[in-house]
Parts: structure tokens; sequence; C-alpha cells
């Protein structure tokens, strides 16, 4: 089917919307952003206070993710049939209410309840913002307002670094997330300033589909966020339990991926008898759809799993502090916010086609220099410029991205956008860190083993430490583990030596398999629109066909439902 595509040049709109309205929903995704943000920046201070492990903390940031991802799509059917303006006030309250209950926690419980909630409303919370910005938004403002929206979650972990930081250290952890439900009360009342979006007639949800989709989501999450917990094969000890001594995390990614598959055909199913699919597949029935999200899906798994190895060489390699790390990635978020906001100037010079692909390589080239440059110290201003660099690349990306899924589809299907970008960005960020741990920490236990089999450490030594259980630790954690078995003050500098070259060989080479992966997603890249300024061509070369005329799988059942009350 022909598709009308606008990107990356909107037609200009006679005379600009004010930008009131993304000021509001501005302030909405921050709310979301920051608690994201806040959580491991407040580890420290929440460990100390509520007496827990620190891994209670991190399984509270998994239980939002899990519940945004599992019913984004849900989500984005509530906002259908109540209307998206109503949807967003609700839920903005409604996530701030669950800020309210996690700053009042009193143990893991609390905190794991508090983010469940603020999952489920932001599931619903997500989709609108894409709705509203389509309702208020034409042309090159839309697009603009996209990149706005793109950038905000970077400009929002800059601010949770130092506000929950200095908040955590100076009086409490509890006044981030506190702020944060007086924050959702300045949304809600500044939300009727939007323009209201009547609720859409005959919109039923799936629930054998969101069934599917929910439980395929979370399997894949909790596979991919375990690899290194329970065994990327073999079930470790730390596994909840085994199937014939095979991990369950491998286990729950198949079947994830086998739920996911048979959402899809489930959906297909239902679109072609005229029922409404819990996701409107046409926002994935062309290769440019296709292409622009499979290309989300790198750069949105590649984005965490940088953000997961720099604080490791900062704060593991290095030894430097949480602040430290703050201030050391500052350039880099900065360029990924400013390069998401102004890429929309080169709409009109460069193709979707060459933006992607030029990104891409800056990724790339950026990972590469900081495999050559990582070492034990931070001031080298090659890696500062290479995490620009990076940055640059990804902003970018995930404005140009987003842009091509929202415009390549019709208006009414912008929460069906906002839905599939939600469980993309979600399932990257699961996909992205874990796939960052396993291949650090495998690489790191492979150099090491290979080390300590060359050195002069004797067998009896090494088999008072568990070489199966290798990760990155400090110097100080090492020192303190050989204490406890009859190393010597010379074989513990030698493992002390051999810790510190694996650990900084293994960062090295991790980058250097990032940078691949940002290389192999220019194939997609070449399957995104290409066309001189000035041009819309639809995709085949045939004449666009105006969206305003396709008829979408719920529109298709909405006129079943009529003809059948006739």
């Amino acid at each position: 089917m022909s598709k009308q595509l606008t990107t990356p040049k909107p037609a200009a709109v006679a005379q600009g919307e004010s930008w009131l309205p993304m000021a509001i929903l501005v302030l909405a995704q921050l709310q979301m952003a920051f608690n994201v943000n806040a959580i491991p920046v407040s580890m420290g201070p929440i460990v100390e206070q509520l007496g827990i492990p620190a891994t209670s903390v991190g399984t509270a940031l998994v239980v939002y993710s899990l519940f945004v991802a599992a019913f984004v799509m849900v989500g984005s059917k509530l906002g259908k049939m109540f209307g998206a303006r109503l949807v967003f006030q609700l839920t903005a309250l409604a996530h701030g209410v669950a800020m309210g209950i996690m700053a009042l926690s009193r143990d893991a419980n609390g905190m794991n309840l508090a983010q469940a909630l603020a999952g489920l409303a932001a599931a619903a919370l997500v989709p609108t913002l894409v709705v509203l910005i389509a309702a208020n938004y034409h042309g090159k403002q839309q697009a603009q307002a996209l990149g706005i929206l793109a950038a905000t979650p970077a400009i929002s972990g800059a601010l949770a670094f130092f506000i929950a930081g200095f908040l955590g250290t100076a009086l409490s952890w509890r006044y981030s997330f506190a702020i944060l439900f007086f924050l959702s009360l300045v949304v809600f009342l500044l939300s009727f300033r939007l323009k209201s979006i009547p609720r859409q007639k005959d919109i039923k949800i799936d629930g054998m589909g969101a069934g599917m989709a929910a439980i395929g989501i979370i399997l894949l999450s909790l596979g991919f966020n375990n690899l290194n917990n329970w065994g990327l094969l073999m079930a470790k000890s730390t596994a909840p339990f085994n199937v014939a001594g095979l991990s369950p995390a491998p286990i729950m990614i198949l079947g994830g991926v086998v739920l996911l598959q048979a959402f899809f055909a489930w959906s297909h199913m239902r679109a072609q008898v005229g029922h409404m699919p819990l996701l409107s597949l046409e926002v994935l029935d062309s290769t440019y759809e296709r292409s622009a999200v499979a290309a989300l899906l790198v750069i949105g798994g590649l984005g965490p799993a940088i953000n997961f190895l720099i604080p490791l060489y900062i704060q593991i390699v290095q030894g430097q502090t949480t602040l430290f790390t703050a201030v050391a990635v500052v350039p880099y978020t900065l360029s990924i916010a400013l390069s998401a906001i102004f890429i929309v100037r080169f709409y009109q010079r460069l193709s979707p086609r060459m933006i992607a692909i030029v990104a891409f390589v800056l990724v790339a080239i950026g990972l590469v220099i900081l495999s050559f440059t990582v070492r034990h110290d931070w001031g080298t201003p090659l890696v500062i410029l290479a995490l620009i660099i990076v940055g640059l690349g990804e902003g970018s990306l995930l404005t140009l991205l987003f842009n091509i899924m929202v415009t390549s589809s019709p208006k009414e299907l912008a929460g069906d956008v906002g839905a599939l970008r939600g469980v993309a960005n979600n399932l990257s960020t699961a996909v992205g860190t874990a796939f960052a741990g396993v291949v650090a920490v495998g690489l790191l236990s492979l150099i090491v083993t290979t080390a300590i089999g060359q050195s002069n450490l004797p067998r009896s030594l090494q088999r008072q430490v568990n070489l199966d259980q290798v990760n990155f630790i400090s110097n100080t954690q090492l020192e303190a583990v050989l204490g406890e078995t009859t190393a010597t003050d010379e074989q513990v500098a030698t493992a002390v030596a051999i810790n510190e070259d694996a650990r900084v060989r293994a960062l090295r080479a991790s980058f250097l398999i990032l940078a691949g992966l940002a290389l192999l997603a220019i194939v997609p890249s070449f399957s995104l629109p290409n066309y001189t300024p000035g041009e819309i061509p639809a995709e085949g070369g045939a004449p666009p066909a105006p969206a305003a005329r396709r008829q979408t799988p719920e529109t298709r059942a909405q006129m079943a439902a009529r003809r059948r009350k006739r």
C-alpha cells in the first residue's frame, strides 16, 4: 500500500502555534524520565536509610520498565477510548501519586508498589504525548516538537544527576520524588490548555492480544536482564530454577519471541476479519516504518549499553564517585539533547537515509575512539570528544526515526506509534544493558582466566578463588577477597595488576563490538526514505496516497461494527 511520508521536509504552516502545549508535554516527560534517572542516582542513600541491598533498588527500576513495556499498547487504546487529553490528565496525576508513595516508602515492597503504579500510569501517558503533539502541531513545528520530546530524557538525566545527587546528600533522597508529586499537580493544572481530543467510538481492547504481548514482553525483559545473574546458557547457582541444567534466562527469551510472533499473527488475523487489533499493524506495513523501528531498536540499545559501560569505567576502573560520573557524562548527555533538537534544521538539506547513515557512522567513530583511548585516568580530552561524537549521532537518530514513524502513519494512529515507540525503547534498554553486561563480563572472565593461567600464581591459590564468578570489581574489593586466602603480598600485587589490565582490555573490546553493531545498523538505514529536498515520494515511486483517505484496521473495524448494528 502506498504511503505518504512527510519527513524530513514537513510542509510549512502558515502561522506557528503556541509552544505552551509543548512545554506542558515536556514537563510530563520530565516527570517520568526524572523518576527513572533519580533511582540509580539515589541508590546509596536509599540502601543506607531503608537497610536493603542495592539489588532491591535495581529491582524497583526493572519493575517500572516491565509495566511500561508490557501495557503501553493497552494504554494507547485507553487514550482513544476516553480521549487523549483526559487520559493524559488522569495518568499524570496517577504517576504523581505513585511518586508520593515512593517518597514515603519504608521498605523494598513500598518502592516496588510505587514503581509498578508509576509504570502503569506511564504506559497510558506515553502514547498520549505523541497524540497531543500531532493534534497541536503540524509540519515543521511538529518535527521540532518531536525533536524536543526525544531530547527531554537526556536533559532529565543530567538534571537527575545533580538534583537527586544534591538532595540525597544534603537532605534526603525522598525529596527528589516528592518534587515529582508536586510537578504532577502543575502538569494537571496546565493540561487544560491542551486541545481537547474527542474519544473514538467502538474502540475495544483485544484481551487475547494484550495478554500475549504483555507476557511476551515481560519474558523478554526478564530474560535479557538476568543473563548475567542466571547464566548465558547453563544455569548458575543464583538462578531461581533450571530446566535440565539450562538457565531460565535464554528459555524466557525464546518464549518471549514466540509469544510476540503469535501476537503479530493474531493481530493480522483480527484485522483481516474486521476486528480491531491491539496495535494497528499499519504502523509497520511499509519498509520505511519497519526500517525505522529496526534502527530505533539498535540505537535504543546502544545508548543504554554505553550508559552501562561508562559508569563502570569511571567508578570501578578509576575508582571515582557518582558525582564525578555525573560531571563527566554531562558533555555526552548535552550533545544528545542538542542534536535531538537541532537535527530538524538539516531536514530540508539531507534525506532521512543520509542523516541516518552519517549518524550511525558518527556513533561508530566515537566508540572506536573510546576503545583506543580509555585508560586508568579520565582526563583524556579524546575520551570526552568521543562521547560528544557518539551523543551527536545518537540524538540525531532518536529524533529522525521518531519523525519517520509519526509522519508515515495517519494522525489517528499517533497513539499506536507512541505505543510502538514505548515498547521499542523499553525493550532496547533491557537488551542493550544486558548485552553490554554479558559482553564486558564475558570478555573480562576470558582475559582474567587466560592471564592467570600464564602467570606464576600457584594452582592452590587459584582453587581458593571462584573463577566462574569473575566480575568487574575494584582493587580494594579484590584485595579484600584475596585477604581471606593464603596469597602473599607479591601474589596479591600480581592479581591486582592482572585485574587492572583485564578491566581496561575488556572495556576496550566491548566498545569495539558496539561500534561494529552501529555499523551493521547502516543496513536497515539504507531502506529509509531517500529523496532530494522538496520531494515527498511514496514508497515504490508511486504518487503518494493521502493519509486521510487510507482505511486503517480500526477504521475497517468501526465500519463493520456499524454495519452489524444496522
